[in-house]
């Protein structure tokens, strides 16, 4: 019977340290799609291996290097090199994660290199896609020209076509000419009603994700290091947890921080279940990127009905127009930054929580996952 979906991904867990954020959300998605149909996922592992992965799940992994595959940098021989291995190993494997007949519809997370997966597997089996993009898509692989030119292409052949955000979505339709659906992502969190919030500094702060340029940790580093004496009274921990390849910087620049008594901490990955406790126990989540679509770390705030404070790029402004969920800086600045960082420990967090009950009913996985469903095969 062809009804099976089969999830192509470059983002799914192996590690369980929590180093693939993406990833927790696209498991969280196929077992949420999996209560509806058989799904098959075709993701990175450290070997070739069919592996069960829950009720109605199987996982088919082919080789690839540990890590976030969006790092490999195109202007390095040796990272093209592994690229070729990886583009060859995922070929090789969605032909025969599809081989049976049964794969009905392929849906594609993220465009390159899935989607391209997809498309090989629509000329060849003629099995429809659907395409999930990311900013790293869009953002960065859609300013090479050559690679921009395979983008467009994969999303013009896509059954159906989705962004995780609003300007990504609108950045997409430039590209491909058709018309792109935004679809956020979120996760499944298990931490329940929230925590009440403090009503008083001193405050806690919390950032959770990568250590890339793009998400702007040395924006915040440096906005720490501007804070004086009184800001620091009105804070009681600046909890900092992710990895990447700013790691050495990270812990350079908090280590004169943590020397003059200030309250920071630097620790490594974590897993979902830690992520939020790590946000439930803290007052503000901090997003300070310079590149930013919606992440899923400021879906899991909503939900567990914390306030962030963010930099005004991608959707945050339009998302405060809506409602406001915390403080948003002027600028994607240090200097702003600060001044946005003293608003909330100036205000109570509390005062948001109108906004952030508003925005946490946007991320419903079961009515995503729906959706999908609906547009892919007809579900009703």
């Amino acid at each position: 019977m062809v009804d099976t979906l089969l999830v192509i991904t470059t983002s799914y867990p192996r590690s369980g340290d929590g180093s693939e954020a993406a990833g927790s959300f696209v498991a969280d998605m196929v077992s949420e799609l999996a209560s509806r149909v058989p799904v098959r996922v075709l993701a990175p592992g450290d070997r070739s291996v069919v592996e069960n992965a829950g009720p109605g799940v199987t996982v088919h992994r082919f080789v690839a290097p540990q890590g976030n595959l969006g790092n490999l940098r195109l202007t390095s021989p040796v990272d093209m090199w592994r690229i070729f291995k990886v583009l060859r190993a995922g070929l090789r494997a969605s032909r025969d994660a599809a081989s049976d007949g049964c794969v009905g519809h392929v849906l594609a997370c993220w465009a390159l290199p899935s989607g391209w997966w997809a498309l090989h597997l629509l000329r060849r089996h003629q099995i429809p896609y659907s395409v999930w993009m990311l900013g790293s898509d869009v953002w960065s692989l859609g300013r090479v020209p050559v690679v921009r030119g395979i983008l467009r292409k994969v999303m013009r052949r896509a059954h159906r076509r989705y962004a995780d955000g609003l300007l990504l979505a609108d950045d997409s339709r430039r590209i491909c000419g058709l018309d792109v659906d935004f679809l956020p992502s979120t996760r499944r969190l298990q931490a329940g009603e929230p925590s009440p919030l403090s009503t008083q500094p001193p405050y806690r702060l919390v950032y959770i994700g990568r250590w890339h340029p793009n998400k702007g940790i040395d924006l915040l580093l440096d906005a720490l290091a501007l804070l004086d004496d009184r800001d620091w009274e009105r804070i009681a921990e600046v909890r900092i947890f992710g990895g990447g390849p700013m790691n050495d910087e990270v812990h350079r620049r908090a280590k004169p921080l943590a020397e003059v008594g200030r309250p920071v901490e630097v620790a490594g990955f974590i897993t979902k279940e830690e992520a939020e406790r790590a946000i439930v126990r803290a007052d503000y989540l901090l997003i300070p990127s310079r590149i930013e679509s919606i992440p899923v770390v400021f879906s899991d705030a909503m939900k567990l009905g914390r306030p962030v404070v963010a930099m005004p790029v991608g959707d945050f402004p339009a998302l405060f127009a809506k409602a406001s969920f915390g403080v948003l800086a002027k600028k994607a600045t240090a200097i702003e930054l600060v001044n946005a960082l003293r608003a909330a420990l100036t205000a109570s967090p509390e005062s948001f929580a109108k906004g952030v009950r508003c925005h946490a009913s946007d991320f419903d996985l079961s009515a995503i996952a729906d959706r999908l469903l609906a547009e892919a095969f007809g579900h009703g």
